[in-house]
């Protein structure tokens, strides 16, 4: 699963999504993408489903990125637990995704099979995407 190595902070606030994504909003590497319309989290296991996805019906042909990564910590606290006690111990780690991002690129893969690979992929996703091409 994708997680960042080190971090400053153990633990942090939730957060607001507000706006629309202020980088990563046009196809810069590949030739076909996949963009969110909502905002929201994306879990690493999420994310990882989506990329197997698209890994497993281009049959590894092309090249792929990921133009997201899960950076933020996400708590919780064990089933049980009373009231108090503090914040709960880190459970998983999201990318928080605005209306706009780019999530994945694709290039070197026939049009037709890259659509399918990226429609596959979005089912995955707990979020509205579309596809989109490079202008």
């Amino acid at each position: 699963m994708l997680q960042p190595r080190k971090t400053k902070y153990r633990k942090q606030f939730r957060g607001r999504i507000g706006g629309k994504a202020q980088s990563g909003y046009t196809v810069a590497f590949g030739e076909i993408g996949l963009k969110s319309l909502q905002g929201g989290w994306l879990t690493a296991a999420q994310i990882e489903a989506a990329r197997r996805a698209i890994t497993n019906f281009t049959k590894r042909s092309g090249k792929m990125w990921i133009r997201i990564f899960p950076d933020k910590p996400v708590t919780k606290k064990p089933a049980g637990a009373p009231m108090g006690g503090g914040k709960g111990d880190i459970d998983t780690y999201v990318a928080v995704i605005r209306p706009g991002k780019i999530i994945f690129e694709l290039s070197g893969v026939e049009d037709k099979l890259a659509r399918e690979a990226l429609r596959r992929a979005a089912t995955k996703l707990p979020l509205a995407t579309k596809i989109v091409e490079r202008k």
